[in-house]
């Protein structure tokens, strides 16, 4: 076929969306289906932060569409003068169409300006769209984007505001089927960011409702963060406006080891950092080392920027009337002027608070100076692992059994709990792309540990050296992986599901790229072997195994095995169930949201006890497979 002129296809509008639906939404699985809610959500949002709406509200509704509702102005319904159309009608069917392009309407936003709730208009297989303005209630449909009924006014209005109504399309959308859970997290972060906003969410089917409302905006963030850590002083907390940007942020350390900052422009997560991040760090390395210096706490060694973050945690939001997204996601803010504004603002109004507060700022530096003297510790360490391995012929532990090619982006490790399965998995993989690496016993809990302790554990060491990626900020880099997928396979014990956690924490907290970059993976070995006759199935949970049950027939001759672990497993019943590529299931280990893994690795792994028991109560009616 010739490549001419009339092989370039123009794609207008709603058709473009709809074609391609991952370049405006990401993807269309679950985050794209959330993305969807959340395009509306900011647009109610955008309304608060001018001050014209103090109540938004979510809905799952049973039929499976979701409404978000808003007392703000209302989309203005009055004949656009270049369409010769109803505003509204504009703003959901033109992609940049909306009031926040000249800077008079919104001097802030949020969102895909311009473009989100047209988006969302045309994934969906219908949306309505409900306004309350001027003393009337206005209603219009759209099918996938399409105006399906004229503007119609349908009753009077005492108030004013906007509602849309919208079911996802089923021809964009694998899965439909909206998380209460993902949709809180988020909902919940814009109250922390909009201080007084209230968000309510609601599921009609599984009748859970939340109210999100924070009075102390991102003070009450920070204290969320840290209600299962020992906070060492209360939150430090400055806002102000500098050269046109609003900033806030507020401060407070704990007693324990990790870095935990959030960042937000515009309400949108930052999860790539940028210029206000740099800002940030620049500021508090700079200003608690100065007040450190001043009242002769530091003499020796210097704290680095990483020792002055240790324990910390953070919540830094800017508004910016033009923010620049860049990163793969566009959630690293680009904006070269911001790193200046920000660094100057919290430096000046952090130094001055140590000044003023110098109990919170001596505990501060103390703990920044054990965070410093454990990195020297922690650095000559490592200097003698390099040496020892400079010393023996080959650098690689000597329990990982690896594959013979070299190729990353082919090959995979498994990291296999005990020395019984590490044997059998030896045995059944496939050596060409497959690596084994037994761990003998449980690896050291890393959320109760600094590096230099950390880095004297042999099974953290041993997982190190097989990854090939070094640890600690100065040394970790992903791009020298030498496995693509990281395989964690454990039994389906406790013992087991302890071992995992232990492996994910340590991921999580030294080796997060990888899960970012989604090489991290956990098998699913089955629970069940049934056998009747010649033929034999198995099942990974308790359901699959009834599935199975009641398809065999009579159950007389039916042979069944639970396996309490992976050693119980030939080579190649191990092969067959958990390793070949081609018929074996792995979940990928993913961050969907930062804010409730720090919480959940906080709570299952950190030095508190009551949240720990208050978290297994309850979550123990949610266990499906407990073996004890």
């Amino acid at each position: 076929m010739a490549y001419d002129a009339k092989s370039i296809q123009v794609l207008k509008g709603m058709e473009a969306v709809r074609r391609r639906p991952s370049m405006y939404i990401g993807d269309t699985h679950i985050r794209g289906l959330h993305h969807l809610v959340f395009e509306v959500v900011d647009n109610s949002v955008d309304e608060a932060m001018v001050g014209r709406c103090n109540k938004i509200k979510v809905t799952i509704h049973k039929d499976g569409s979701v409404s978000v509702s808003d007392n703000g102005s209302g989309i203005p319904v009055g004949i656009h003068p270049q369409q010769k159309r109803p505003a509204v009608e504009v703003v959901l069917t033109m992609l940049h169409a909306g009031g926040k392009f000249d800077r008079k309407t919104y001097q802030i936003s949020g969102g895909l300006h311009g473009v989100g709730v047209s988006v969302v208009n045309a994934l969906s297989e219908w949306l309505e769209v409900e306004v309350r303005r001027d003393g009337n209630i206005y209603w219009q449909r759209y099918e996938k984007g399409q105006v399906k009924s004229e503007l119609k006014k349908i009753g009077i209005a005492k108030k004013t505001g906007t509602k849309i109504q919208f079911y996802p399309d089923k021809d964009i959308f694998e899965i439909r089927e909206f998380s209460f859970d993902i949709l809180a997290n988020r909902l919940r972060e814009l109250a922390f960011l909009n201080r007084g906003l209230l968000i309510s969410l609601n599921d009609e089917e599984s009748g859970k409702s939340s109210d999100f409302q924070y009075k102390g905006g991102i003070v009450e963030f920070v204290k969320y963060l840290d209600e299962n850590k020992s906070p060492l002083h209360k939150p430090i907390y400055f806002s102000g406006s500098s050269n046109g940007i609003e900033i806030e942020v507020a401060i407070q350390y704990t007693d324990s080891y990790a870095e935990n900052i959030f960042t937000f422009a515009n309400n949108i997560d930052t999860k790539e950092g940028g210029t206000h991040l740099i800002g940030l760090k620049s500021a508090l390395t700079r200003s608690i080392n100065e007040y450190g210096k001043k009242n002769n706490l530091v003499k020796d060694e210097v704290p680095s920027g990483d020792d002055v973050r240790e324990g910390i945690t953070c919540v830094l939001s800017v508004n910016i009337p033009n923010p620049q997204f860049e990163g793969q996601t566009k959630t690293k803010l680009g904006n070269s002027e911001v790193k200046g504004i920000v660094e100057s603002f919290i430096g000046e109004r952090l130094s001055g608070y140590l000044e003023e507060n110098p109990t919170v700022g001596n505990k501060i530096v103390a703990k920044v100076l054990v965070a410093t003297r454990s990195r020297v510790a922690a650095k000559k360490a490592r200097e003698l692992t390099r040496r020892k391995s400079l010393l023996e012929s080959d650098s690689l532990p000597g329990k990982l059994a690896d594959c013979s090619i070299s190729n990353p982006e082919v090959t995979e490790v498994f990291i296999v709990e005990g020395d019984s399965a590490g044997g059998s998995a030896k045995q059944g993989r496939d050596r060409t792309f497959q690596a084994i690496l037994p761990l003998r016993g449980k690896i050291l809990n890393v959320e109760k540990a600094r590096l230099d302790k950390i880095l004297s554990n042999p099974g953290i060491r041993t997982i190190v050296s097989a990854l090939g990626t070094g640890i600690g900020r100065d040394d970790f880099d992903a791009e020298k992986v030498r496995y693509h997928r990281i395989i964690i396979m454990t039994d389906a014990d406790v013992d087991g599901s302890h071992i995992r956690t232990l492996l994910l924490t340590f991921f999580y907290r030294y080796a997060k790229e990888l899960i970012e970059r989604g090489y991290v993976y956990i098998a699913q070995p089955p629970l069940y072997r049934v056998k009747k006759e010649k033929e034999i199935r198995y099942a990974f949970d308790e359901n699959e195994l009834k599935r199975i049950l009641e398809s065999m027939g009579e159950t007389q001759n039916i042979y069944l095995q639970r396996y309490k672990g992976l050693g119980e497993m030939n080579p190649e019943q191990l092969w067959e169930t958990t390793m070949d590529p081609e018929t074996r299931t792995l979940k990928r280990v993913t961050l969907e949201d930062a804010v409730e893994a720090e919480k959940i690795f906080t709570i299952l792994m950190g030095h508190v006890v009551e949240p720990r028991r208050k978290f297994i109560e309850e979550n123990a009616l949610n266990v499906q497979n407990l073996d004890v």
